[in-house]
């Protein structure tokens, strides 16, 4: 006799992930009050439990409805009656056969996620919704269709925990490739576009889980997307991000510097807002390297170039504007100890963002001055407490290394206070790849 596959193992068959979803729904409710509820005989419901066979669409929704699964076991009918014709079928004369296997491919991997979602996993289950829109659907989306899901995904990273944002991201970048293969060379430039802003949103968001060398492919990508499009503004755009964000982990400062060099010599001399953003990160990898006049200077470049009033890009705006230097003076003005330059720079950088991350992070910049000034015991037990009240949703490696940068501000004479091994303790207890 054959060994049952285990119903909580996303491997199993889906006709058995189906039945043990049915089953864990059904919870301690008797056989005989389900079949009374969706007017069939309890004994169906138990084949179809033990995964036997599978109910007819009626019968579905019927189940669906009286335990409240909110369309759950509809979407995982539907996935599997359609897996079940594609196993059956061939491609069509006009269809290319790894697009056919493909789409076959995504069908169970929706299965599997909607099964386990079923079960209770929720995180499993996230974008599984999504992957079987991708399944199941042929029609191309429009361009303002992509444009608004940049956008989505942008608010999305600002408000709900990284891993949420990568774990959606990744279904709207096969779709995007997907579209790619089938479209006009015309469209194909706008959808290049799309996938190097939605890639650059993903490295972020793995960036801020501690992912890093995920995320060093995913700016690649982007990279490589922007530049296909021919879009001189975005290129410049993703490498200013992606050096920016460099600076907490991911790279060395001095490889941060040496990329954002090499992102102006693409830019030319002519002022723009990808200039002046990869100038921006140039003066945070300078201040990182001890750099501080030129960190000083850079900043005024980036003033002077954001002064020429360049236009805002053309997809996802709300990404790349002129805020970052606020954060960048902060940041900068923090590491120096200008406490006055710091406080006017801090509370720009505030009212210009609502990322949760970067209000974290912009008083970890407070506790760094602090400390640089002297008061190592205050802006230490100052850092301490905002890690400690970081919410969920913006909780990061990216607010872990800038605590990190108060502790290495610290005089080695003074690392022996209490106030100092607390944030010390803080810092080495976080768990590898997340916050505190």
């Amino acid at each position: 006799m054959s060994r049952r596959p285990n119903p909580v193992d996303p491997g199993a068959s889906p006709l058995h992930l189906f039945g043990a979803a049915l089953r864990r729904m059904r919870g301690d409710v008797p056989l005989t009050k389900v079949g009374k509820e969706i007017l069939t005989d309890w004994s169906r419901i138990a084949r179809w439990e033990r995964g036997e066979c599978l109910p007819h669409v009626d019968s579905v929704r019927r189940l669906d409805d009286f335990f409240g699964a909110d369309g759950i076991l509809i979407a995982l009918h539907q996935a599997m009656s359609e897996l079940e014709r594609l196993r059956s079928a061939s491609p069509k004369p006009d269809q290319d056969k790894g697009e056919f296997m493909e789409r076959r491919h995504l069908l169970q991997l929706a299965i599997a996620g909607l099964g386990m979602r079923a079960l209770g996993d929720v995180t499993a289950g996230e974008p599984v919704r999504r992957l079987l829109d991708l399944a199941m659907e042929a029609e191309p989306r429009s361009v303002e269709d992509w444009h608004l899901a940049c956008l989505d995904h942008l608010h999305a990273l600002r408000t709900r925990p990284p891993a949420q944002v990568a774990a959606d991201l990744l279904i709207d970048l096969m779709a995007v490739r997907h579209q790619i293969e089938r479209s006009t060379p015309d469209a194909v430039t706008e959808l290049h576009r799309v996938t190097a802003a939605l890639a650059t949103v993903h490295a972020n968001a793995l960036t801020r889980l501690g992912e890093h060398g995920a995320a060093l492919r995913w700016w690649r990508t982007a990279r490589q997307a922007a530049d296909a499009s021919g879009d001189l503004e975005l290129g410049l755009g993703v490498r200013a991000t992606e050096t920016g964000h460099g600076l907490y982990g991911q790279r060395d400062p001095e490889t941060v510097l040496r990329l954002t060099e090499s992102a102006q010599r693409m830019a030319g001399t002519q002022p723009s807002l990808g200039l002046a953003l990869v100038v921006c990160s140039q003066a945070k990898a300078l201040a990182m390297l001890g750099k501080q006049k030129e960190a000083r200077s850079a900043l005024n470049v980036t003033r002077d170039l954001l002064a020429a009033d360049p236009p805002a890009a053309s997809i996802m705006p709300g990404y790349w504007q002129g805020g970052q230097l606020a954060y960048a003076e902060c940041m900068i003005y923090a590491g120096i100890g200008d406490e006055s330059l710091h406080l006017q720079a801090r509370d720009v950088a505030m009212a210009s963002t609502y990322d949760r991350q970067y209000f974290a992070m912009i008083q970890l910049h407070s506790a760094l001055c602090t400390v640089v000034n002297g008061g190592v015991d205050e802006g230490a037990r100052y850092a301490t407490a905002v890690m400690g009240d970081i919410r969920p949703e913006a909780r990061s490696v990216m607010t872990t290394e800038t605590a990190r940068w108060v502790l290495r501000a610290v005089p080695r004479e003074k690392h022996d206070r209490p106030a100092v091994g607390e944030l010390r303790e803080l810092l080495t207890s976080a768990p590898a790849g997340r916050d505190v």
